[in-house]
């Protein structure tokens, strides 16, 4: 996973008051324990005076001075921070790793500017990100420096980056400056598909250029049959050795008719209005869901990419609709560029307020293959596949739904969780009867076997 670059060039606003852009006369306070300490020394030295004890007059001049220096040479101004956005490929050692279920982490970086004003020994900082623990530190701070912050997420789309509170350490740790905030940014995790061999094909190819064999004749592809040359065709497609063994005289001449090559359309349709997680006591919202747990239109993106990315190196068209926002969906293309509208459409999907119920369908091209990226939770999803389906199209039902943990869930909700899971049986039990092929995808294994079953029966077929 990775996640939008940001231009380097493209100014940014700072989010605090730069070291120094404050009123001369605003130093730092002087904390309690460097007044405790001034306070306590004066007293020794009047009392070492008057009784006439130069050794206890000697004990507190050090303290007292040092004192009386930091309190002389206190800085001015707060320090500054700022949050970039960086790239988690310029910060060493922050490689994608995998997580449980097969599943790739994504690798948050960003990059902490600091600038403390002159004085200044270090910075005291906190670093958290909602639904995280926060890390403290404190770090040297010789008027500038940068320092990389990384984190782990499985999450993808619209994701907050990091929070940073700073405080200023000055004189021996005696004198601290006000503190700062720098709120978390917002950043775009994109998804990242796993490698499928192969995927099936829709019952209709389209076009004569691609790299699919259809039934119909045309060039490019594999051998058809083998035809007596009619009025029209080309003298170089004459198979002579068909000719001498068929037609010794030269009667009639033989030619080798081929197959036309064809390209596959797809559209990849995602239900964005459930984004439930695997703990089922989240699914009401009044909880919120673990940030190291995948929600389902997390699998959702993730299932969606990997079908865009195999059908686009193919050669194939792929569009995408949404059922959660009836927005302008995106129009099928090809190649490189539409690989990367593909993906940010995918990320930006989320569900937006309450949706309402469709009265059709969203419109199909003729002769594509649909994928339906849903939990199927509620019929609506399961009618339009349905619909789908008996328009003449090929309909892939994959179902997004994460593996459920059932742990800590009294009676109630484990018979409620038991009704529910009924009900999206029967649902899914009706998609098959009618014709929709249904892939399972929070189980890595079994969503690439059941893939490689329906691409064999398609490639086995052809196209009709």
């Amino acid at each position: 996973m990775t996640y939008e670059p940001v231009d380097p060039d493209a100014p940014r606003e700072p989010t605090g008051p730069r070291a120094g852009d404050v009123p001369p006369d605003d130093r730092w306070p002087a904390s309690p324990r460097l007044v405790h300490v001034l306070g306590v020394g004066l007293v020794l030295l009047v009392l070492g005076a008057v009784s006439g004890r130069p050794d206890v007059m000697l004990l507190v001049a050090g303290p007292v001075v040092g004192g009386l220096v930091a309190l002389g040479a206190r800085p001015r101004g707060m320090l500054w921070a700022d949050v970039e956005r960086i790239d988690a490929d310029d910060v060493p050692g922050t490689e994608a790793a995998g997580a449980p279920g097969g599943r790739p982490r994504a690798v948050l970086a960003a990059r902490l500017h600091l600038a403390a004003p002159p004085g200044t020994d270090a910075a005291r900082v906190r670093v958290s990100r909602p639904g995280h623990g926060a890390v403290e530190a404190l770090v040297d701070v010789p008027l500038r420096r940068e320092l990389d912050v990384t984190a782990a997420s499985v999450r993808t789309g619209a994701q907050p980056l990091f929070r940073v509170e700073h405080q200023g350490v000055g004189g021996g740790a005696a004198l601290t400056g006000p503190v700062g905030e720098a709120p978390a940014d917002s950043v775009l995790v994109l998804p990242r598909g796993r490698t499928m061999p192969a995927l099936p094909l829709p019952s209709r190819l389209r076009g004569l250029t691609g790299q699919h064999e259809a039934r119909r004749p045309g060039d490019g592809g594999g051998l058809r049959d083998i035809h007596p040359l009619m009025p029209g065709e080309s003298m170089r497609r004459v198979d002579w050795r068909v000719t001498a063994r068929r037609s010794p005289g030269l009667e009639q001449l033989y030619v080798r008719r081929t197959l036309t090559l064809s390209e596959a359309l797809v559209t990849l349709v995602v239900d964005s209005r459930d984004d439930v997680g695997p703990d089922p006591a989240t699914w009401s919202g009044t909880r919120l869901i673990r940030p190291d747990d995948a929600t389902s239109l997390d699998l959702a993106r993730q299932a969606a990419v990997t079908v865009a990315e195999g059908y686009l190196a193919a050669g194939d068209r792929v569009g995408v609709e949404d059922l959660g926002v009836r927005r302008r969906a995106l129009r099928a293309g090809a190649g490189r560029r539409h690989l990367d509208r593909v993906v940010h459409q995918l990320a930006v999907l989320r569900p937006e307020g309450e949706p309402r119920r469709r009265l059709r369908p969203p419109h199909v091209p003729a002769g594509s293959l649909v994928y339906l990226f849903s939990t199927f939770l509620d019929p609506e999803p399961a009618e339009l596949a349905v619909v789908w389906r008996r328009a003449g199209h090929r309909v892939v039902a994959v179902d997004v739904l994460p593996r459920l943990r059932e742990q800590g869930m009294d009676r109630r909700e484990r018979l409620a969780l038991r009704i529910v899971r009924v009900e999206r049986q029967d649902r899914l039990a009706d998609l098959v009867g009618a014709g929709v092929e249904v892939v399972e995808w929070a189980d890595p294994g079994r969503a690439t076997a059941r893939l490689q079953v329906l691409s064999r029966r398609s490639h086995a077929r052809g196209s009709a």
